[in-house]
């Protein structure tokens, strides 16, 4: 929201305080000043009132009934930066942003009936004002929405029982639950989470029951953030109303389930894997959030170093062979096989993938999603797919011996074969394979690259400032005392755009590791990964956390993300 006389009123603000006006350029300029300690909050408050010729009001020290709270609704709080604090009779005091913004103030005097009393407030305090209070109605009408059920459940066993003492654990019928599970609040709850998850770029949404209260966290940029947290009461209404949207059984809560729903946001499609598991509490819902519209898969724009880059296009350009791509969950893997995929897609070449589940479509890409329910499993896909003539095969990951044998019988027999498989780096997973009973002379045969990936937040490119670390932190890192001396580093001092963590989106750091003939020699000899890592870095393969000091010296990332996803080999 931008107010009538936004200009003036920052060059009175300058004016007054004796400073530059390009300090106050910025959308959250108040924030801003009061940050630096240019200002106090109440000096600030004082020209603001002197400007606009209305009384302030400090919004950190009132607190605010919910009946107040419900006179505006939300929509129009939100829309015209305000918040009603107080009503004194027929009068509602309303803190305004922009107390001159009178079209406002009388569309509300006239919704209301009441007189309006208008006082200026800190836009940043209104919407955390907003946030907090509007929060705590929605509680409590959730609460009120199940106290009823309950209630009504209880006179109906009080009949019932006629008098006789009985000791028992409330359970809501199924109908109820159904009923439940499409009121409106309810309905309103779960969009919410979901668009609010949308908003933010999370890639996952945790709904947990616990004794006392419903945890709501998002995964952003792969570090879980606690959002909200709401009564207990609600968890079996919010659980089901997710469980009809992606057709799961609402009366099953003591085994887990999986499915999957759609949405559109933006115009775009998104897909939601959905999971449940039975805890102590309640159950607790995962929802996987997949959309393609946020997919970015250009192998160039991975963040592959120049070295690495190369090595990687020449192993999927290759004719045969294996190409490996490990890591934990959630590091990418799928992300850099995608990308690898596209860039090979011609209509010339047959690609046939085998994935549990496909997370996105490809088109000109024949993708297959296991079943073993009927016993559509990796290696039986993979048997079928050596009969489809295909040029490239990805194997969404190689989970068993039989799969992995399969898939080395294909990559020795002409095919190019894409993979991932979970081990901590890249020497590791060729001796990962020998332990899984592939012989070694086959691995060395086979196998031509591996991928070893992590994900570290990139700093907030909105926010970011020179910062300098610690010497201490930096030498943990790996840096040498004579590299430390001209190193700039950065970090972000956080801002709304990132939510005040200092992050925003994450990096890739890729270690590769070319099979040459002296690694080669060194898997058929049996030598251990430590071994075969030294003879790789002898040949120029940098590990993670050497790429890692690469990203940090060109500000994308900090020194405690790469000490948080990577080693220190």
């Amino acid at each position: 929201m931008v107010r009538a006389d936004e200009v003036k009123l920052q060059r009175f603000v300058a004016d007054r305080l004796g400073i530059p006006m390009q300090l106050l350029k910025k959308d959250n300029w108040e924030e801003e000043l009061i940050k630096k300690k240019i200002v106090s909050e109440e000096k600030l408050l004082s020209l603001l009132s002197e400007f606009f010729g209305v009384p302030y009001v400090d919004l950190r020290n009132v607190e605010i009934p919910s009946d107040v709270v419900k006179i505006v609704p939300r929509s129009t709080a939100e829309k015209a930066l305000l918040v009603a604090f107080e009503k004194k009779g027929p009068t509602l005091k309303l803190a305004m942003a922009d107390p001159t913004d009178v079209q406002t103030r009388e569309r509300i005097r006239f919704t209301t009936g009441f007189k309006i009393q208008p006082y200026v407030a800190l836009p940043f305090r209104i919407k955390e004002k907003l946030e907090e209070v509007y929060g705590k109605v929605e509680e409590e009408f959730f609460s009120r929405l199940k106290s009823e059920i309950m209630k009504e459940s209880k006179a109906k066993e009080e009949e019932e029982e006629a008098g006789e003492l009985s000791i028992s654990t409330q359970v809501i019928s199924l109908d109820d639950l159904k009923s439940l599970a499409s009121q409106a609040p309810i309905v309103k709850l779960v969009n919410a989470l979901i668009i609010e998850a949308l908003k933010k770029g999370a890639s996952d949404i945790h709904i947990e029951p616990f004794e006392k209260e419903l945890r709501i966290r998002y995964r952003i940029d792969g570090v879980l953030h606690v959002v909200s947290k709401y009564q207990p009461d609600i968890k079996d209404a919010v659980v089901a109303r997710i469980k009809v949207l992606s057709g799961l059984d609402i009366a099953e809560k003591r085994l887990p389930q999986d499915g999957r729903m759609k949405a559109k946001y933006q115009g775009r499609d998104i897909d939601f894997r959905v999971s449940t598991v039975p805890t102590v509490y309640g159950e607790k819902v995962v929802l996987r959030i997949l959309d393609k519209g946020a997919l970015r898969l250009d192998l160039s724009e991975l963040g592959l170093e120049e070295r690495e880059y190369e090595l990687l296009k020449r192993g999927i350009f290759s004719p045969y062979g294996m190409v490996l791509v490990t890591g934990p969950t959630g590091s990418g893997k799928t992300t850099t096989l995608y990308s690898s995929l596209l860039t090979v897609n011609k209509p010339e070449v047959n690609i046939m993938t085998v994935e549990d589940p496909v997370e996105y479509n490809l088109y000109g890409i024949n993708q297959v999603q296991v079943n073993p329910e009927i016993g559509l499993t990796f290696a039986r896909a993979l048997r079928a797919f050596l009969r489809q003539d295909p040029d490239i095969i990805m194997v969404g990951e190689i989970r068993d011996t039989e799969t992995a044998e399969i898939a080395v019988e294909a990559a020795l027999t002409g095919h190019l074969v894409l993979s991932t498989l979970h081990t901590n780096d890249a020497p590791s997973t060729v001796t990962r394979l020998v332990e899984m009973g592939i012989e070694p002379f086959l691995v060395s045969s086979s196998v031509i690259l591996v991928i070893a990936q992590r994900l570290a937040r990139r700093v907030c490119p909105y926010c970011k400032e020179p910062y300098q670390y610690p010497k201490e932190v930096l030498l943990e890192v790996g840096f040498k005392p004579e590299e430390i001396e001209n190193l700039q580093t950065f970090k972000g001092k956080g801002c709304e755009k990132c939510d005040f963590t200092g992050y925003k989106g994450r990096v890739a750091l890729y270690e590769v590791m070319e099979v040459v003939p002296e690694i080669r020699d060194a898997i058929v000899k049996g030598k251990n990964a430590d071994e075969i890592r030294e003879i790789a870095r002898k040949h120029g393969m940098r590990t993670l956390r050497e790429i890692g000091r690469i990203k940090i010296a060109k500000g994308i990332t900090t020194p405690e993300e790469v000490l948080r996803v990577t080693r220190s080999y």
